[in-house]
């Protein structure tokens, strides 16, 4: 199945399994260089008293939102 690619995407922050925050970012300034680096470091300085509690470093996800997402049901 295909989908275009969307112009907005979105960086998302994760702590564990938390989802701190999710930023929209633009696909055509990927290329640039820091793009996706200067987010990140802004994140970080935000959330930099609950990444010092947390202990664990932040992970970071870069996703496209217009694309279905497929879910795997969970059995109870």
């Amino acid at each position: 199945m295909y989908y275009p690619i969307s112009t907005t995407m979105k960086l998302m922050m994760f702590i564990g399994n938390d989802l701190i925050e999710a930023v929209p970012i633009n696909v055509l300034d990927l290329r640039v260089p820091g793009y996706l680096g200067k987010f990140k470091r802004t994140l970080k300085v935000k959330y930099q008293q609950l990444l010092q509690t947390s202990g664990e470093p932040p992970e970071f996800l870069v996703i496209d939102p217009s694309i279905p997402q497929q879910t795997t049901p969970v059995k109870h």
